[in-house]
C-alpha cells in the first residue's frame, strides 16, 4: 500500500508527492533536512531534531513555512496515518521554486516543506548485534558542516564506496583525523576506558544522538574526552562505534579492513546502546 507524505500543506499519497523542477532544493541544495526515529509509533528526541533545525535554517536565513508545534503535528499526523510502529520521519524545507533559476535568494517566494516516513526495525537490527565494518575517505566536504543541508554528494560517494566494500560506513578524514560517519558520530573507547568523540564545531553535524549518548554517558560517571582521533589510535582502541538517528548505537568492528580489537561487538557499545533505547523509549512522544 501506498504510503502517505506531507507536500506543503496537502498529505498525499508517495507516489503522487510532487515538487516544482525549479524548486531551489532541486536545483541548488539550497535547503536543510531532519530525520527523527520511530520508536512504538512515537518520535525520539525529537525536540532536539527540531532545535537542530530552527538552528540549520538560521545559519542560512531559510524562514520555516511552519512552526515548530505544527511541524510536530504534521509529524505525528504521518505517523498515524501510516500507522507507523517503528522507522523513521524524514522532513525537508527548502528555499522554494521561483520562476526561474537564479543564485540570489528570491524575494516573495515560499518555501518548500516534505515529510515522509519509512519502515525501519532499527531496535532489532542485525547490524547492531554483528557490528559494523567501517572504510576511510577523504572529507571533501564545505567547511559548514555543523547545517545539516541537504548537499550530500561527498558522502554519497563515501557511503558508495562504503557500500562497494562491503562496509556499513564511511569514516571522513581531514588533516588525519577523523571528522565523522557519512550519516553519523563517530567514538571509539580509548584503553583507559575513556569515550572519545570528536568535539563539536564547523568540522562536524552536532549529532542529536551523539549529544544525548555523551549526556546519558556522563550521568553514569562514565569517563568522555570530546577531541578529535586519529584512525590509528582507533585500531589501537578497545572499541569503536557509531551513533545516529536512523541507528541509535552501533559497534564497528573493522576499519578498513583491519580488525577493531577482537574484532567483535564490545561491552560498552553494547551497554550504551542499551542504555540510549532505554531513555529512547522513556522519552518518546
Amino acid at each position: 500500500m501506498d504510503s502517505i507524505a506531507y507536500v506543503n500543506g496537502s498529505f498525499v499519497p508517495l507516489s503522487e508527492a510532487k515538487v516544482s523542477i525549479l524548486d531551489r532544493g532541486f536545483l541548488f541544495a539550497d535547503g536543510i533536512y531532519e530525520v527523527s526515529a520511530v520508536l512504538d509509533g512515537k518520535l525520539v528526541d525529537n525536540a532536539s531534531h527540531l532545535a537542530r533545525l530552527e538552528r540549520s535554517v538560521g545559519e542560512i536565513s531559510l524562514p520555516l513555512p511552519e512552526n515548530i508545534d505544527r511541524i510536530i503535528e504534521i509529524q505525528k499526523e504521518l505517523v498515524a496515518r501510516n500507522k507507523l510502529e517503528n522507522g523513521l520521519v524524514y522532513l525537508e524545507v527548502t528555499r522554494g521554486a521561483d520562476k526561474g533559476r537564479d543564485f540570489a535568494f528570491p524575494k516573495g517566494v515560499k518555501p518548500t516543506l516534505i515529510m515522509f516516513t519509512s519502515v525501519k526495525d532499527i531496535v532489532n537490527a542485525e547490524s547492531a548485534r554483528k557490528g559494523i565494518a567501517v572504510i576511510t575517505v577523504p572529507d571533501i566536504r564545505w567547511t559548514r558542516r555543523d547545517i545539516k543541508s541537504v548537499a550530500l554528494l561527498a558522502q554519497v560517494l563515501g557511503k558508495q564506496a562504503a557500500a562497494e566494500a562491503g562496509a556499513g560506513e564511511a569514516w571522513m578524514i581531514e588533516d588525519g583525523k577523523v571528522t565523522e560517519g557519512g550519516s553519523s558520530s563517530a567514538f571509539i573507547l580509548t584503553q583507559d576506558d575513556v569515550i572519545v568523540t570528536r568535539q563539536n564545531g564547523s568540522e562536524i553535524l552536532p549529532g542529536c544522538t551523539r549529544k544525548a549518548v555523551v549526556k546519558l554517558a556522563e550521568e553514569r560517571q562514565l569517563r568522555v574526552e570530546e577531541r578529535a582521533f586519529s584512525v590509528d589510535e582507533a585500531l589501537k582502541a578497545k572499541e569503536a562505534f557509531i551513533t545516529s538517528a536512523s541507528l541509535f548505537v552501533q559497534p564497528v568492528v573493522s576499519i578498513d579492513g583491519k580488525t577493531v580489537a577482537d574484532g567483535k561487538p564490545g561491552p560498552m557499545a553494547t551497554r550504551l546502546r542499551e542504555i540510549y533505547v532505554d531513555f529512547a523509549r522513556a522519552t518518546a512522544t
